[in-house]
């Protein structure tokens, strides 16, 4: 498919209220792009900026009866009814850390509920909901870590492996004009990276080489790493791999 004029682009964004998810609304908006965030919060600087742009929703998506009675009311497919709606799964957790007899029960659900449950179970109203569509496109924001082992990080690296194969099972379907792709968008500066470094040794062994580059500042901000997401979003080229890592692509 041909590049994405924002300006004909409803996108739906979950965790818009802060980090990567403000930072991919804020690229969107700014080249005209109508949102709805989905969080926990609203996003009051968003709000000033583009009050005729952004619609935000307060849901907890962890949350699964509180997310299907939302989709129950129809808002989804009244905001995604454009020729060009986007649904961009960013809200993730990273706890529980550790190994497997120190993570807590109730943490672990949490997780699976909000990298996983929500994030398929969007992606199906969405595509229901936008089958009229000329172009319809998701990412998942995904992560390195679902492609490759940590110690302490089981419970993540499941559930951002299970996004991509969720991507890369959709890309089969060969849906009519639904592109999809599951993106590792590389470390970024954010709370996510202030948990590691909080953590210990003993939970994830892997810490001492976050902190140093952190220290070393060789962190991307989350303004860098949104708009490069944005651009890849927009672009040409998405979709044609389903699972993809940002670094990879070389825009125009």
């Amino acid at each position: 498919m041909a590049s994405v004029n924002a300006n004909e682009a409803n996108a739906i964004v979950t965790g818009h209220s802060r980090g990567l998810g403000a930072a991919i609304a804020e690229h969107l908006l700014a080249r005209g792009a109508r949102v709805l965030g989905l969080s926990r919060h609203a996003n009051e600087t968003l709000a000033a900026r583009f009050p005729d742009k952004l619609e935000q929703q307060t849901l907890d998506v962890s949350d699964g009866a509180a997310l299907q009675r939302w989709l129950d009311t129809g808002a989804l497919g009244a905001f995604a009814g454009a020729e060009t709606p986007l649904l961009v799964n960013n809200a993730g957790v990273l706890q529980p850390i550790g190994p497997l007899p120190t993570q807590s029960v109730e943490l672990v659900w949490r997780a699976v509920a909000v990298n996983v449950a929500a994030v398929l179970a969007l992606s199906a109203a969405f595509a229901q909901a936008t089958e009229n569509a000329r172009d319809r496109r998701i990412l998942h924001v995904s992560s390195g870590a679902g492609r490759k082992p940590y110690a302490g990080w089981s419970i993540y690296c499941a559930t951002k492996a299970s996004i991509d194969q969720h991507a890369r099972c959709v890309a089969l379907d060969r849906t009519p004009n639904l592109l999809i792709s599951s993106v590792a968008p590389g470390v970024v500066d954010t709370e996510m990276q202030a948990e590691i470094r909080a953590s210990s040794d003993e939970r994830f062994p892997d810490r001492p080489r976050f902190v140093d580059m952190h220290r070393d500042k060789a962190l991307p901000s989350p303004e860098q790493t949104g708009g490069r997401l944005v651009e890849y979003l927009l672009s040409d080229v998405f979709g044609r791999e389903a699972v993809f890592d940002l670094r990879d692509f070389l825009p125009a």
